[in-house]
């Protein structure tokens, strides 16, 4: 299976008082990813979806199983895959592994969506080979 691969980096701030990654910026860690993935996957950069296209990708669902903890200095890799590629929702999920060891394992549906009205938008037909070539074989 193919998947999108992005570094990160575990700063002095992202921890907390025992010493490991604090879970609510574990999900800016997903974010990151998010906006890594349209930029260097599917080849636009998020800020342009929303600001000039005005195209949105609120979440309305999220998961998240953590394995191990992540701790400052950590230069995990989170491995992004799609899951579901509907009309107009987006399923990606989000293995974030440190040394070789699974760290989390997180799924997110998001909505695309207009930025005006929030009505559902289907997802331009320019995106979705982008994320067939992330496509889990079990999503096939």
């Amino acid at each position: 299976m193919k998947a999108f691969e992005h570094p990160l980096s575990v700063r002095f701030g992202d921890v907390d008082a025992a010493g490991i990654a604090y879970f609510p910026n574990i999900y800016g860690f997903l974010h990151d990813a998010f906006e890594a993935l349209w930029e260097r996957h599917v080849g636009i950069r998020y800020h342009e979806l929303i600001a000039v296209r005005r195209l949105g990708f609120p979440l309305v669902h999220s998961e998240a199983d953590f394995h191990a903890p992540l701790r400052f200095g950590d230069r995990p890799l989170v491995r992004v895959t799609c899951t579901r590629l509907g009309n107009s929702s987006l399923g990606l999920r989000y293995r974030i592994e440190n040394g070789g060891q699974l760290a989390v394992d997180a799924r997110q549906v998001t909505a695309c969506v207009a930025l005006e009205t929030l009505a559902p938008q289907r997802l331009p037909d320019e995106f979705r080979p982008r994320f067939e070539a992330i496509l889990e074989d079990s999503a096939r």
